[in-house]
C-alpha cells in the first residue's frame, strides 16, 4: 500500500513539474530588436540573459549581436519586411532601437494589422515620437502641461523675418534648432547676433538641413549642466531607470564638433535625492500624464535631456528611445530581468515590476574611427583582446570572412563597472589599449568635469 502510495505521490510530483515546465516554457518569449549600434548590442546582452527568452533576434544586427542573436539582414524602415519576419519567427515582443522607424510611424502601421494583434512594439506611436520628431512639437506640449523648459519662439518661412525681432528680446549666447531629425546635428550655439540670424535664415531659407530645418525653433540658452534621465513607460505607469552624462564634442575639454556621443558616465555625482524629486515631479509624471490626457499611445522608452540650473531640472528635448551611447552606461547597471518589464508593458502590469539597480559605476567610452564625425573610412581590421575587464559593446562592426572590420563613425563602446568612476573609467581605457584598428580615436577624458563633484 505504502508502495503504491509513493508511486502516486512521484506521479504527482512528476505531473506538476511536467505542468511548472510548461509553464515556464509558455511563457518563454521570441524577441526581435531593430537597430544596428551600440544601443542594440547593449538591449541584445541584457536580453540574452532573460530566464524567459526562447529566441533573440536583431535586425539587421551587427558583429557584437551576432554572438548573442541571430542578425536579419532588414532594414528597420522597411515595415513589410519587418513584419514578414515577426510572422515567420513568431515574434511576441519587437525592440525598437533607432528614432527613426518610430518617428515614420512602425508601431501605428503594425496596430491595425489583426495578425499582429498578439505582438507587443516596445516604443510610440508616430504621435509621441513627436516629442523627438519635431523640436515645436515638444515645446508646445511642455507648455500645455507646466513642464520646465527654456522660453522659445518657432519661426517658419512665412514669419522668418521677425526671427531677428524675436533674437533680440534674448541674451546670447542665441540657441537655434532644426524642428525635426538632424542625427543630433540640428542645434547651432552663436554669441554672434548677426550668425544667429544668418543660422536661421540658411535653416529655412537655404534648407541647410533639408526639410528638418523648415521651422526653426529658437530658445533662450540655459547656463547649467546636462543630465540625461530616462525612464520607461506602458502609458500609464513609469519606472525611472539610471542616468547618465554624456559627452557629445569630439574633442577633449568638450571641443569640437558634436558627435552622437563620445562617452558616458552613471551614475552622476550632482543628481542627488532632492534633484531627483524634483526631475519625477515637474518633469516625469507630468509627462506621462500629459501622454495619457492627450490619448497618445506611447509604451516604450522616454529619454529626458536635462539641464540643471540653480539646482532645478528644465527639459532640453526629448528622445523616444534609449540614448546612445547612454544605453551601453545604464543597462548594465539593470540588475532586473529587462524582458519582464517588456512583459509588463505587454500586460499593462508595469508597475507590478521591481527594479534593481547596480550601486557600482559604469563608464562608456566609446572608439571611433579617424576622422568622425566627419568623413571617414571603413574597412579597416580590429584586434579586440583577448580578455578584459571590460563589455565592449559594438557600434559600427562587421564580420567580413571572419574577420572583424568597422563599419561605422562610432565603432566600439567599451563598458566598464568599478567602486568609483576612476576605477571604472581605468578598466575602460586599459581595454582600449589593448584594442587596435587603423586610425581608432577616443576622447581620454571622459568624466573630466564630474571630478571636482565626486571628490567635494
Amino acid at each position: 500500500m505504502a508502495k503504491v502510495r509513493g508511486i502516486v505521490l512521484i506521479n504527482s510530483v512528476v505531473r506538476l513539474l511536467q505542468s511548472a515546465n510548461f509553464a515556464t516554457n509558455h511563457h518563454k518569449m521570441n524577441v526581435l530588436v531593430l537597430g544596428s549600434g551600440g544601443r542594440e548590442h547593449a538591449l541584445a546582452w541584457k536580453l540574452s540573459q532573460s530566464s524567459n527568452l526562447q529566441n533573440l533576434y536583431v535586425a539587421p544586427g551587427n558583429a557584437g549581436t551576432a554572438g548573442l542573436a541571430v542578425n536579419a539582414p532588414i532594414d528597420p524602415m522597411d515595415f513589410d519586411a519587418v513584419g514578414a519576419y515577426v510572422l515567420e519567427h513568431a515574434i511576441n515582443i519587437v525592440v525598437v532601437g533607432p528614432e527613426a522607424p518610430l518617428v515614420a510611424g512602425i508601431v501605428d502601421h503594425f496596430s491595425t494589422k489583426p495578425e499582429f494583434s498578439k505582438v507587443t512594439f516596445i516604443g510610440p506611436s508616430a504621435k509621441g515620437a513627436q516629442l523627438e520628431g519635431s523640436k515645436e512639437f515638444a515645446k508646445r506640449f511642455m507648455q500645455r502641461h507646466q513642464i520646465p523648459t527654456a522660453r522659445y519662439e518657432s519661426f517658419t518661412k512665412t514669419n522668418v523675418a521677425d526671427a531677428a525681432a524675436f533674437l533680440k528680446t534674448l541674451k546670447p549666447p542665441y540657441v537655434i534648432k532644426a524642428d525635426g531629425l538632424a542625427a543630433g546635428k540640428g542645434v547651432i550655439i552663436t554669441r554672434d547676433y548677426q550668425e544667429a540670424i544668418d543660422t536661421v535664415n540658411d535653416m529655412i531659407l537655404s534648407s541647410a538641413f533639408g526639410k528638418a530645418g523648415s521651422t526653426v525653433v529658437i530658445e533662450e540658452f540655459m547656463d547649467g549642466i546636462e543630465v540625461s534621465m530616462f525612464a520607461i513607460t506602458d502609458g500609464e505607469s513609469f519606472k525611472i531607470l539610471p542616468e547618465a552624462k554624456d559627452y557629445k564634442r569630439i574633442g577633449e575639454g568638450d571641443s569640437g564638433p558634436n558627435t552622437g556621443g563620445m562617452g558616458a558616465i552613471s551614475p552622476v555625482a550632482f543628481v542627488n535625492a532632492e534633484f531627483m524629486e524634483k526631475v519625477k515631479n515637474q518633469i516625469i509624471i507630468p509627462t506621462v500624464k500629459g501622454l495619457h490626457i492627450e490619448k497618445i499611445n506611447y509604451k516604450g522608452f522616454l529619454f529626458f535631456g536635462l539641464m540643471k540650473v540653480q539646482g532645478d531640472p528644465f527639459v532640453v528635448e526629448y528622445n523616444c528611445r534609449l540614448g546612445d551611447p547612454e544605453s551601453e552606461v545604464i543597462i548594465p547597471r539593470i540588475k532586473s530581468d529587462l524582458l519582464h518589464f517588456f512583459e509588463g508593458i505587454a500586460s499593462g502590469t508595469l508597475s507590478e515590476c521591481d527594479l534593481e539597480l547596480d550601486d557600482r559605476f559604469a563608464t562608456t567610452v566609446i572608439v571611433a574611427s579617424g576622422g568622425y564625425p566627419d568623413a571617414y573610412e571603413k574597412g579597416k581590421k580590429i584586434a579586440l583582446p583577448r580578455q578584459s575587464d571590460s563589455i565592449v559593446f559594438h557600434a559600427g562592426t562587421i564580420e567580413v570572412d571572419g574577420e572583424l572590420q568597422t563599419n561605422g563613425g562610432r565603432v566600439l563602446a567599451v563598458t566598464s563597472m568599478g567602486a568609483d568612476m576612476d576605477e571604472a573609467l581605468e578598466r575602460s581605457y586599459s581595454t582600449i589599449e589593448s584594442t587596435e584598428f587603423d586610425g581608432m580615436y577616443y576622447r581620454k577624458d571622459i568624466g573630466f568635469d564630474l571630478r571636482k563633484a565626486v571628490k567635494s
